[in-house]
């Protein structure tokens, strides 16, 4: 597949796996390339209207795939291993940025997506292409409100309408990303999982924003990022947030990012430019 081409939507074949991919704004060649990295639970559409946004507001391009056994990529087998991001970020992201020749990237990672992005930048794998990290409510180690409220996830899922909602995203993949997340999170050996290590390989500049209210993890998680990351950290603990700013505080989460984006020194200037295809 080549730069040029660009389409908007299609698959990727990553080592025998079909991963759905949305690309909007300009292509790889004419402008760096926001990279969406979903959350534990997310997908393509998760993402909603954001990327669109994105893409206007900053006039870079954005990438945005699912990860297998969510949305409409191919199913992983289960349980899914502790492990399972540090694959996601060490072999599966460098095999999609080379699938579709992305040549200046900002990863841009919600949840599980931006402790898969910390993995990348600080595991040895950017190659010069990585520009900047915007994390959204990031995890660089377990903690017990984030195994209290996925436990409580998983009675809801088994007991409410929540199956019901996210088959709306994920199709017939709904039990496997499910239960891939929930029961890895669940499972004893998770307790001890742990990503501080890659933190001073990080020396791309950071933006990290979390909800003073998120479910999931506490201002720990900040703390970590900023005493160890080797580059600039900007870190922001939004007040009246919860787990997903970009859902629950879009205006200042666009804005955080867009002015991130202008201040990074990036090799080719964006400005807003016309979608790829259009």
């Amino acid at each position: 597949m080549t730069a040029a081409a660009c389409p908007r939507e299609g698959f990727l074949e990553i080592e025998g796996t079909r991963l759905e991919y949305h690309w909007l704004g300009p292509g790889p060649a004419a402008a760096p390339t926001l990279v969406l990295l979903h959350e534990g639970l997310g997908c393509v559409a998760m993402w909603r209207d954001f990327p669109r946004q994105l893409a206007a507001a900053t006039g870079c391009g954005v990438l945005v795939y699912s990860r297998a056994g969510y949305g409409a990529s191919d199913p992983v087998p289960l349980p899914r291993p502790v492990s399972y991001m540090h694959r996601e970020a060490l072999e599966v992201l460098p095999r999609v940025l080379d699938a579709l020749e992305v040549r200046e990237a900002i990863l841009v990672g919600h949840s599980d997506g931006g402790s898969i992005a910390l993995i990348y930048a600080g595991g040895g794998q950017p190659g010069g292409r990585l520009r900047g990290l915007a994390l959204l409510a990031p995890h660089v180690f377990n903690e017990q409100v984030c195994v209290d409220s996925i436990r409580a996830a998983g009675e809801a899922y088994a007991s409410t309408d929540l199956r019901q909602r996210l088959v709306r995203y994920h199709g017939d993949n709904v039990d496997v990303a499910f239960r891939g997340w929930n029961d890895v999170w669940l499972h004893p050996d998770f307790w001890h999982w742990n990503i501080e290590e890659y933190l001073p390989g990080v020396r791309v500049p950071v933006l990290v924003l979390q909800g003073e209210q998120d479910e999931y993890g506490t201002a720990r998680q900040l703390e970590a990022i900023r005493a160890q990351v080797a580059g600039p950290v900007d870190t922001r603990l939004l007040p009246g947030c919860r787990h997903a700013p970009f859902r629950d505080q879009p205006e200042r989460t666009l804005r955080a990012l867009t002015d991130f984006v202008a201040a990074l020194e990036l090799p080719a200037a964006t400005h807003p430019r016309r979608d790829c295809g259009t």
